[in-house]
């Protein structure tokens, strides 16, 4: 095997907060493809015995820390165990564990990107006001980060590691997810999508919050499109005062005037000498004046010793 399919080294890490219901049979389906770290947020019910005993390795947090939180978590843990790709997917059973192939075969062949699950290929699954949520999310998240992504709040995804060495994120609960995505797309990563099984909740209402966790979301695209904003009109006013800049000396040089012109005018004008009869010293090329000027004396051109005649005897 070459090095680089041994360097490559998934972990599977599934946030849930009281999902006894569906956790075991997800496990146990995401064991198939890669080892499998539940993070328990809190939970109240049996949601980590279920994933024990579906084969998990389970780590609890003692009280409800939201699902950014249980990331971070899981991102720590995997790299203690020299994971290479963290995937994360729902424990509600909304995400498919089948998908995996396509998700970690994406990011084998591309250790610099973070890959998305779109489940948008059949977005007839989602509920509509879900859909259009997505939509309207997506369209801020692309245009603030350059990105083109159909499905940017999908959280079944697969980071590399190494990507947290260099994005530090500030958010938490639902946000992480799209200011990952923000901050990545800054940092020159790549983003890929891949279609995924968008699966029903047949048994509990989704954990996303439309008037928390949506107003969060919106809040910070709001932050990061005004920042592009002011990026951009900074970038169009230094255009402007370096255009006018150029159409300043531009004219400045043009016929009939500037300063080279001038210069060669007055370079142009005779010059006096110290023998010419208007007595005028000329300080331009005159060798006598440049020896006085350098602390040598020169004789004025008037102070030539006249002699008088001598009388007659």
């Amino acid at each position: 095997m070459s090095s680089g399919l041994a360097a490559f080294a998934p972990i599977v890490v599934v946030p849930v907060f009281n999902e006894a219901e569906t956790i075991g049979e997800v496990v146990a389906a995401a064991r198939a493809h890669a080892p499998v770290l539940v993070v328990d947020d809190g939970s109240d019910d049996e949601s980590a015995a279920a994933a024990r005993a579906a084969g998990a390795e389970v780590l609890r947090h003692p009280r409800r820390l939201g699902k950014g939180q249980a990331i971070r978590t899981g991102v720590a843990a995997a790299r203690s165990r020299r994971a290479s790709v963290v995937v994360t997917l729902d424990g509600d059973g909304q995400h498919d564990p089948g998908d995996l192939t396509a998700v970690l075969g994406a990011a084998r062949g591309a250790p610099r990107a973070i890959v998305v699950g779109s489940r948008l290929a059949e977005a007839g699954v989602l509920p509509p006001d879900r859909l259009n949520a997505i939509r309207v999310a997506g369209f801020f998240v692309n245009w603030a980060s350059g990105l083109k992504l159909e499905d940017t709040q999908s959280g079944y995804r697969a980071y590399p590691v190494t990507l947290f060495d260099e994005v530090e994120l500030r958010h938490g609960g639902f946000v992480l997810e799209t200011e990952v995505l923000i901050a990545a797309a800054g940092r020159g990563w790549q983003v890929r999508e891949v279609p995924v099984q968008a699966i029903p909740r047949a048994r509990r209402r989704s954990r996303f919050r439309p008037l928390g966790d949506g107003a969060a979301i919106g809040a910070y695209l709001a932050g990061r499109v005004v920042a592009r904003w002011a990026r951009e009109a900074a970038a169009a006013g230094r255009a402007v005062v370096i255009g006018g800049s150029n159409l300043h000396r531009a004219a400045g040089a043009g016929p009939g005037g500037g300063p080279r012109r001038r210069r060669a005018r007055r370079l142009r004008r005779p010059r006096c000498s110290p023998c010419s009869p208007c007595r005028r010293w000329c300080r331009a090329g005159c060798p006598t004046w440049s020896r006085r000027s350098s602390g040598g004396s020169a004789p004025r051109p008037d102070s030539t010793p006249r002699t008088r005649p001598s009388a007659r005897p």
